[in-house]
C-alpha cells in the first residue's frame, strides 16, 4: 500500500471508508453537497475553510480511488434529464456490492472475518458520526443507521505517520532523528518526503535524502522524537510514481535475501510466516528486507521458530532471546 498525496486532515483511508458506508446507506443516493457537508473527512475540511472547488476535487479523486478498488459507485442524474449531473446523486448499489451466493468461507476465514468485524461496533459511533447521520436525515433522506453509524477504529502506531503525511501533501521538507541498528545514537536526517508505503505490515517513508544525495527509504518505527515539517517546499511533481518506486525497491531487496526457517506446524508463527514464504522441503524460505526487523519478529515467536540460515540472522535472534531471559532473571532476583 502506498500513500503519496494524503495530508487532508485525517487519514485518507478513514475518509474513504466513511464515504463508502455513506453511499451504501441510502437507496436514493446522496448529492455532492450532502456528502461534502455531512460525511466525516470532508466536513472537517469544509469547517476548516477549504474551498468548495478543493473539496470537489478531493471527492472526485476519492471516487476514482474507490472505483479502482472495484467498488461500484453509481451516478444518478435528474429523472427528467439524466444527462444533467448538476444535482446528481451518488450511491453504492448493495446488490452489485454483495458477495455471490456460491461463496463459502472456511473456519479459519470465518475466524479472521470475526476478528475484522470486531473493529466495527455500535460503541464506536462517534459524535461526528451521529452528527452526520442527523444532517442527512434532516434533508429527508432515508438512511440505514447501522451502516452510517458504525465507524472503524483505525489507529496508526507510528507517531511520525501524520506529520509525514502532511509534509507529503504540502510538498515540504522534513527533519527527524533516525536510529539505525548498531548506531550509538540517532542521526538527524533531512528528507524530501515523496511517499508513505506499507510493506510487510510496516510503514516506511520514501524520499530524497538531502545529505546522501539519493533516494532513500526509512522505517517509521526507527524515527525518534518529533518530525519537524519545515517551511521549505519542493516541486510536487517529484511525488509522481514515488510510491511505486519505493515498493519496487523494497521488493527487490527482499528478492535478494531469504531466511531459512524451521517452523512448528499449527502455530501462530506458521500462520504468519507461511503467508510470506514458500516451503522448501522441511524448511520455510521467507524473503526479508531488514534482518533486524525480522529478528525482532522471529524472537517474538520463541520456540516456534528456529533459524537455519543465514548465520547472522540466527545470531541476532539468539541475542534477543538471551536478553529477554536475562531481564526475566533479573526481575525474579
Amino acid at each position: 500500500m502506498a500513500v503519496g498525496r494524503a495530508g487532508e486532515r485525517g487519514a485518507p483511508e478513514e475518509r474513504l471508508v466513511n464515504l463508502v458506508v455513506a453511499l451504501m446507506a441510502t437507496e436514493q443516493g446522496l448529492t455532492k453537497d450532502t456528502i461534502l457537508g455531512s460525511v466525516a473527512g470532508y466536513r472537517e475540511q469544509r469547517d476548516a475553510g477549504a474551498s468548495k472547488d478543493a473539496l470537489e476535487k478531493m471527492f472526485e479523486r476519492d471516487k476514482e480511488s474507490l472505483r479502482g478498488l472495484g467498488i461500484p459507485i453509481e451516478t444518478i442524474g435528474d429523472f427528467t434529464d439524466p444527462d444533467d449531473l448538476r444535482e446528481a446523486r451518488y450511491r453504492v448499489p448493495r446488490t452489485e456490492y454483495a458477495l455471490p451466493e456460491d461463496i463459502v468461507f472456511s473456519p479459519a476465514e470465518v475466524t479472521l472475518l470475526n476478528l475484522a468485524g470486531g473493529v466495527w461496533s455500535q460503541s464506536s459511533m462517534s459524535a461526528d458520526a451521529r452528527s452526520g447521520l442527523r444532517k442527512i436525515r434532516a434533508l429527508g433522506i432515508s438512511v440505514d443507521a447501522p451502516i452510517v453509524g458504525y465507524s472503524p477504529r483505525v489507529s496508526l502506531r507510528d507517531p511520525a505517520f501524520r506529520p509525514l503525511q502532511t509534509a507529503i501533501e504540502e510538498s515540504r521538507l522534513v527533519r527527524f532523528a533516525y536510529l539505525k541498528p548498531g548506531d550509538p545514537a540517532a542521526r538527524i536526517r533531512r528528507l524530501r518526503p515523496l511517499a508513505l508505503v506499507e510493506y510487510e505490515a510496516r510503514w516506511h517513508v520514501f524520499g530524497d535524502d538531502l545529505d546522501a544525495g539519493a533516494e532513500r527509504t526509512f522505517l517509521l518505527s526507527r524515527i525518534t522524537g518529533d518530525v519537524d515539517v519545515t517551511r521549505t517546499r519542493f516541486d510536487p511533481e517529484r511525488r509522481d510514481g514515488a510510491g511505486e518506486r519505493a515498493l519496487a525497491g523494497l521488493r527487490a531487496v527482499a528478492a535478494r535475501q531469504s531466511a531459512e526457517l524451521q517452523v512448528d506446524p499449527a502455530t501462530e508463527a506458521e500462520l504468519r510466516l507461511g503467508r510470506r514464504g514458500r516451503q522448501d522441503g522441511r524448511q520455510l524460505l521467507v524473503p526479508y528486507v531488514d534482518a533486524h526487523v525480522l529478528a525482532d519478529e522471529l524472537a517474538s515467536y520463541g520456540p516456534e521458530v528456529r533459524v537455519v540460515a543465514p548465520a547472522a540472522l540466527r545470531d541476532e535472534v539468539i541475542a534477543r532471546l538471551r536478553a529477554t531471559a536475562e531481564r526475566n532473571a533479573d526481575a525474579r532476583a
